[in-house]
C-alpha cells in the first residue's frame, strides 16, 4: 500500500449550472493516490464527467487535498455475488426480500423504494431509520457524500486476477463505497441503483450478505438513482456521517 504523499481528489459535475444554484447532478467521483498518480486521477475524473450518459457537464468542481496517510484504515472488499432477474419487478422484489432478512421494516423499505424511484437529482446518499423509516439526514437533494477511499492498485490487480467477470471501473467504484460504508458503525444495509439511464443494475449491501448485485433494479432510460443507507436505531448520526464522509479507507 502506497501511503507517502497521499491526496484524496473528489469530483462532482452538473449541467446548467452547479448544484446549489439548481444545476442537474450529472456525476461524482471519488480517488486516493500519491503525488505521482494525481495527473492520471484527474483526467479520469474529468473525462467522467465531459463523456456520461446523463449530459454532459458544463460545472465540474475538482478538490484536491492531501490527507495524512497515517490515519487509513485497511478493508477487505466484501464478497460479490449476482442475482440475475427478468425485468425490474423481478429485481426490485429481490432487494425487498435481502431487507427483509436483514431485519429492516417494511416503512424503511418502502420509503427507500419511494425515495430512489422519484430521486433524479440527488448528489449523496440518504439516511433512513432501518425501522422507523424516518429521513435521518435533513440535507435535501446534498444527501451525504461518502468520500476518502479507493482500493490499493496492488491489491485490486490481485482481486481481478481472481475475480475477472467483475473487470469494471464502475464495479470497482461501488465496491469500494459500498465497503465503506457497511463497516460504518451503525449501518444495517445500502441499497442503491445507478441514476445512469443507461444501467439498469443495483445491489444490496450488507457486512452479513456483501454486495449483492441485481441484474434489473429499474427500466432501462430512467433518470432516477441513489443511494439509501439503513441505519440502526440510536445511532450517533454526527459521527456516523464523520466517518463517511472524512474517514480514510484502503480497500484491498
Amino acid at each position: 500500500m502506497s501511503t507517502e504523499r497521499l491526496y484524496s481528489l473528489r469530483m462532482r459535475a452538473a449541467q446548467g449550472g452547479a448544484h446549489e444554484e439548481g444545476g442537474l447532478h450529472i456525476s461524482g467521483g471519488e480517488k486516493l493516490g500519491v503525488e505521482e498518480e494525481i495527473e492520471t486521477l484527474v483526467g479520469r475524473l474529468l473525462d467522467k464527467a465531459l463523456h456520461h450518459s446523463r449530459g454532459t457537464a458544463d460545472f465540474i468542481n475538482l478538490v484536491i487535498e492531501r490527507v495524512d496517510a497515517s490515519n487509513c484504515s485497511v478493508l477487505s472488499p466484501l464478497a460479490v455475488s449476482t442475482y440475475k432477474v427478468s425485468d425490474y419487478r423481478a429485481g426490485r422484489q429481490k432487494a425487498v426480500t435481502q431487507l427483509r432478512e436483514l431485519s429492516v421494516s417494511e416503512t424503511a423499505i418502502m420509503n427507500a423504494f419511494n425515495i430512489l424511484s422519484s430521486a433524479q437529482n440527488i448528489r449523496g446518499a440518504i439516511l433512513l431509520d432501518s425501522q422507523s423509516g424516518e429521513r435521518l439526514d435533513a440535507r435535501g437533494d446534498r444527501g451525504v457524500r461518502v468520500s476518502r477511499m479507493d482500493w490499493d492498485q496492488e491489491q485490486y490487480a490481485s482481486w481481478i486476477r481472481r475475480h475477472p467477470q467483475f473487470d469494471s471501473p464502475r464495479i470497482a467504484e461501488a465496491l469500494a463505497l459500498a465497503t465503506k460504508v457497511v463497516h460504518a458503525q451503525g449501518t444495517v444495509a445500502e441499497l442503491c441503483w445507478s441514476d445512469d439511464p443507461d444501467y439498469v443494475t443495483g445491489y444490496v449491501a450488507s457486512m452479513t450478505k456483501g454486495y449483492c448485485r441485481i441484474t434489473h433494479l429499474k427500466k432501462e432510460g430512467d433518470l432516477s438513482g441513489g443511494r439509501v443507507f439503513f441505519v440502526s436505531p440510536g445511532t450517533s448520526i454526527s459521527g456516523y456521517v464523520e466517518y463517511l464522509e472524512h474517514s480514510l479507507v484502503w480497500i484491498g
